[in-house]
């Protein structure tokens, strides 16, 4: 009997197909989206597009940015009445852990505006209030816990060095810069913080969006938003210094920075967030 080599090579082929189809299967459920390269050149774009959109929207970006000021100063007053001072600054810098969350609004107003509807105050709440309905509530509260564990964790660093004893603020900070104890507090407490940030980051830099945009669950919205990160890492890490440094920026102009920083930041979400995604499996 004579084996016919074109069947060899056509199962072969099939043979190979099968191999590469089920690797594909395995790098991936197909229920995610794909996720696409992105250039470090991607930041500056997005910061474009997020300030052009606050600059259409200027009145709504205020607005928000400014409730979030407000209620950071409420925070702080409310910790410095509870003789609680060292944690005026990590719940400072903690804010950008929730900042994906609290700009929920604006990816609302950077939709209305890429598409040319018109925008309207109670169209714009009636939509935030609704997103807590869906998976993007579960969101918040995986993010809102995140924070409180960075405040617990915090608080615990303090106490490990500095013990139980009560300081005013200005205690505190000559404490901490003069002497050595307090240079090593810094160095160990913004170490730490910098983990949990990235960990936060990985899992949430454009999750809120996707959330919004799409009639998802919260853990595919996880996963993608991870799987962004593991894919661009150094435009990713690019991303989170950036949050960072405008989060500083806005901490050393007493929050007022937040009046600008944080639309921008929630504008500039939504632009990443529309270049890195890729349509959802049908």
């Amino acid at each position: 009997m004579i084996n016919d080599p074109n069947a060899s090579i056509t199962n072969n082929n099939t043979r190979n197909q099968t191999i590469r189809d089920n690797s594909l299967i395995k790098k991936r459920n197909p229920n995610w989206p794909d996720i696409y390269s992105l250039s470090p050149a991607i930041i500056p774009e997005i910061l474009k597009a997020g300030m052009s959109d606050f600059l259409n929207a200027i009145r709504y970006g205020l607005f928000f940015g400014g409730i979030y000021a407000v209620g950071g100063w409420t925070l702080i007053i409310l910790l410095l009445e509870l003789e609680l001072p060292y944690l005026v600054y990590p719940l400072a810098i903690g804010f950008a852990l929730i900042a994906p969350f609290i700009a929920s609004g604006f990816y609302f107003i950077s939709h209305q505006l890429e598409e040319n509807k018109p925008l309207s105050w109670g169209r714009t709440f009636g939509v935030v209030r609704s997103m807590f309905n869906r998976d993007l509530g579960w969101m918040a509260l995986v993010t809102g816990f995140s924070l409180f564990i960075w405040l617990d964790i915090a608080a615990f660093i303090t106490l490990s060095f500095f013990g139980f004893k009560l300081f005013s603020m200005a205690e505190l900070v000559d404490l901490i810069f003069t002497t050595e104890k307090g240079l090593l507090f810094l160095l160990v407490g913004h170490t730490i913080g910098a983990i949990i940030a990235l960990i936060v980051f990985s899992f949430s830099v454009i999750s809120f969006p996707m959330l919004y945009h799409r009639d998802i669950d919260f853990v595919t919205a996880m996963v993608t938003s991870v799987r962004l990160v593991k894919n661009n890492p150094k435009t990713m890490i690019l991303w989170c210094i950036t949050i960072a440094a405008l989060t500083v920026f806005s901490i050393l102009a007493g929050l007022l920075g937040l009046f600008v920083t944080l639309p921008l930041l929630g504008h500039a979400t939504w632009h990443l967030y529309k270049r890195a995604v890729g349509p959802s499996p049908t």
